[in-house]
């Protein structure tokens, strides 16, 4: 690749969680990166407000989690209301899973703001009011155009621009999906009434869907509000004043609440889009987060998602451009990520078609079907597991394995560890930046630290556990291999096949 003063290892497009994420892993990896955003200037509306569990966890062994969850709300219980009366409640609990990552009612504004904080501390800085145009590829790399005419040369790019996402159309990757919905309303809004702050309440109207959900307050004031309403059968574009007296005017028809709307913080239409990219990378060039995926908002899946995208690649991307492995360990990012989002899509999609059914199946499914069945502790066990996505495994992905669990490619829990100086922790905290080598405790290391650290440049951490078996875990806390901590010989050929090839053997 030829040197230039703007040569990077990545150059990231877009700087929104998924973006911001994938900047920071990389550093922690060593990597050079340029982070640019068309936007003047970072966001200050919420957009997505919730993340689980899962999203905690990433934030967390980046370093990024920082005051969030001091900042946010634990308001994970939802009431649907039917003709004014309680239908059903669901209540997100503990997912379990051995976590000790919060799930949080959180601005998006605030998690972008945390993961710049990490950036900054990392050394980098987004560079706003910087439009891509395009992007190509060169002979050993990547180059993204900007519209002032100059150019960014990078080893890869990787587009992390939304749904509107110049890379993807830069990279010809169709992005083919259905429409879902008819238009909502958006609101962040303040309201006066008596509606209980400790959770999310919905109510089912003839003529649509309405919600709203506490938003953390900045001003310690406590009424602050998003409001969201299903608004079919409109043909116009709204402007903010047609949105907010429309608010106004519905919120208290549908819930019949006396509600004064006032101060509102940002307004916006949309419809629900399904859309998922039918490849993640071109050469070079990778997509990830709403560059790859467009998710229903119900169920607050998007942002994590994207958030579990970035730190998927990061690992992958440090190894090939440290040329401790072959770009075919790319392939498995797409092969490990896709499947995921296409059942995460599946999910989100049934969601939303349940809560804006219009058809007398739908409805009687969703009126007395529905609270019967969510009621059950079983179930609401099984939504909160299902949202916080710590159930995610890449066991059947090329780099997983069958037999006896844990498997190659499952979640590993966060265990307590010990590390070589005798300090105790936690194994999510050693992670982000390193992978980790988990020995029984009281076996000593032998090779297997010499043959990791040779095979992954140094970036791995010893620890000792209560366990019987030696453990690989990758930077985002999935177990890479186990065996007896006598088979030096078949972690290295493991090892020298699986960065060689992209695929576990």
């Amino acid at each position: 690749m030829n040197s230039t003063p703007t040569d990077v290892d990545v150059v990231v497009v877009g700087a929104g969680p998924t973006g911001l994420t994938l900047a920071c892993a990389l550093r922690l990896h060593g990597l050079s990166v340029r982070i640019v955003d068309r936007a003047d200037g970072p966001a200050t509306t919420s957009r997505a407000n919730f993340l689980h569990a899962r999203g905690s966890e990433v934030l967390g062994r980046i370093g990024a989690l920082g005051a969030l969850p001091q900042e946010s709300l634990r308001a994970m219980r939802i009431t649907s209301y039917l003709g004014g009366k309680p239908l059903m409640t669901v209540e997100f609990g503990d997912p379990g899973m051995g976590t000790a990552a919060p799930p949080m009612v959180v601005s998006q504004a605030r998690v972008e703001a945390a993961l710049r904080c990490r950036l900054a501390e990392l050394g980098v800085t987004p560079q706003w009011a910087t439009v891509v145009i395009g992007v190509r590829h060169e002979e050993h790399g990547a180059l993204a155009e900007l519209d002032d005419g100059k150019t960014i040369r990078a080893q890869w790019v990787v587009g992390c621009d939304g749904t509107s996402s110049v890379t993807r159309r830069s990279a010809a990757i169709d992005f083919p999906g259905v429409k879902l919905s008819e238009r909502f309303l958006l609101a962040d809004v303040r309201l006066d009434w008596d509606v209980d702050r400790g959770g999310t309440s919905g109510w089912i109207h003839p003529d649509g869907l309405i919600g709203v959900m506490p938003m953390p307050d900045p001003s310690g004031a406590d009424d602050l509000w998003r409001v969201f309403a299903y608004d079919p059968g409109q043909q116009e574009v709204p402007g903010d004043r047609d949105i907010l007296e429309r608010i106004a005017t519905i919120l208290p028809a549908r819930t019949g609440r006396d509600v004064r709307v006032r101060d509102p913080q940002w307004l916006s239409v949309f419809t629900v889009h399904r859309r998922l990219a039918e490849r993640y990378r071109w050469g070079r060039i990778l997509i990830a987060g709403d560059a790859a995926h467009a998710h229903s908002p119900f169920g607050g899946q998007g942002m994590l998602t994207g958030i579990g995208d970035a730190e998927n690649l990061a690992f992958k991307l440090a190894l090939v451009v440290r040329r401790l492995a072959s770009d075919a360990l790319i392939d498995t990012y797409e092969a490990e990520r896709r499947p995921l989002a296409a059942q995460v899509l599946r999910g989100t999609s049934t969601v939303t078609r349940v809560n804006i059914a219009s058809n007398p199946i739908g409805r009687f499914l969703r009126d007395r079907v529905a609270p019967r069945v969510f009621g059950l502790p079983v179930v609401q066990r099984w939504m909160t597991y299902t949202a916080s996505q710590l159930w995610v495994s890449y066991r059947k992905g090329p780099l997983g394995a069958r037999g006896s669990k844990p498997r190659r490619g499952d979640r590993i829990a966060d265990l307590a560890c010990t590390r070589p100086d005798g300090t105790h922790t936690r194994l999510h905290g050693e992670l982000g930046g390193r992978w980790a080598l988990l020995l029984p405790a009281h076996v000593s290391p032998g090779e297997n630290v010499a043959v990791v650290q040779r095979r992954l440049g140094g970036y791995v951490g010893l620890l000792t556990y209560q366990g019987d078996e030696m453990m690989l875990i990758r930077p985002d806390a999935h177990l890479a291999w186990r065996g007896a901590h006598t088979a030096v010989t078949e972690l290295d050929r493991w090892l020298a096949t699986s960065l060689a090839t992209g695929k576990s053997r």
